[in-house]
């Protein structure tokens, strides 16, 4: 775990987006130029494991629904998801609003979000805590925090906006700042008492209570944020529109009304899928700008 500083972040996102790259660039052919394949992937803000078992249905209701074969990609790191899909390594990815944001600026406006969840119109993070003294986001003063990735929309940018907002400056009002890498590592350093508080991802909260794997009596929220827009499947803009519109309605289509489409649901977390525009995430890229995340 490190401090923060915001441009230790830049640096770090710097330095992983050219990780990212020479690892894709060993990774073979582009994407889009094997034929009669889809390679989808997504940011890791779960364990690996988990993120492969929630999408193995979908991957299979996709292949049906375009006639290609799909592939699952895992990446390393969020900057890496950015990188795979601009430089055509992988056709279609799970953003977080502000990996999304990333992928637009890096790409110039090269890359389309199709579908979202409904949920995801008004997303939020929750702050976590096993500290009977913290009640409210000004108790954080002087105590320790642990956010998820540097490139987590749930997990860091929207909680640090919050903060600034509640005019709680992270770098300089809290004791020390941790970044976990993903939602459940920091229900995990909250719960082992590694850390005061934690800030994650609502959707994967509400997961580990139902899977009781987090003791809500234990780990208990004491701050629900207001609602952001916030993750969203993109592709490249250059992908066939045909094609841009089978991925859509495959996704529009599903229903919880039958065994396949609840399935698919329930693993995604989603009541349903609706369509979406960048101009959704223009606060997002605002938020960015203003915490020092994005030049």
């Amino acid at each position: 775990m490190t401090s923060f500083s915001p441009s230790r972040v830049l640096k770090s996102l710097f330095a992983a987006t050219a990780t990212a790259g020479l690892m894709f660039a060993a990774g073979g052919a582009h994407a889009q130029n094997t034929p009669g394949v889809l390679r989808v992937s997504a940011i890791p803000d779960e364990a690996p494991t988990e993120l492969q078992r929630k999408f193995k249905p979908l991957g299979d209701y996709l292949a049906k629904a375009t006639g290609l074969k799909v592939e699952f990609t895992p990446v390393t790191d969020y900057a890496a998801s950015v990188e795979g899909l601009i430089n055509r390594k992988i056709d279609m990815v799970w953003f977080g609003g502000f990996t999304f944001v990333q992928a637009n600026v890096r790409s110039k406006g090269q890359v389309t979000p199709l579908v979202q969840r409904a949920e995801d119109e008004k997303f939020r993070s929750v702050f976590v805590t096993t500290n009977p003294a913290i009640n409210k986001l000004e108790d954080l003063k002087g105590k320790t925090l642990s956010f998820g990735s540097e490139s987590s929309t749930s997990g860091h940018l929207m909680p640090r906006s919050f903060l600034l907002g509640a005019k709680i400056n992270p770098d300089t009002d809290l004791k020390r700042i941790a970044f976990s890498g993903a939602h459940d590592a920091t229900v995990a350093a909250v719960a082992g008492g590694k850390v005061d508080a934690g800030a994650l991802n609502i959707s994967v909260w509400e997961k580990l209570v139902e899977a009781k794997k987090v003791d809500p009596k234990a780990v208990r929220v004491f701050y629900t944020t207001p609602g952001y827009y916030d993750y969203n499947w993109t592709v490249r803009s250059d992908m066939n529109p045909a094609l841009q519109k089978k991925i859509t309605d495959a996704f529009l289509a599903l229903d919880d009304s039958t065994p396949e489409g609840k399935q698919i649901l329930d693993l995604q977390r989603a009541s349903k899928f609706i369509p979406t525009k960048t101009a959704n995430y223009s606060a997002i890229e605002a938020a960015a700008r203003n915490a020092g995340l994005l030049k």
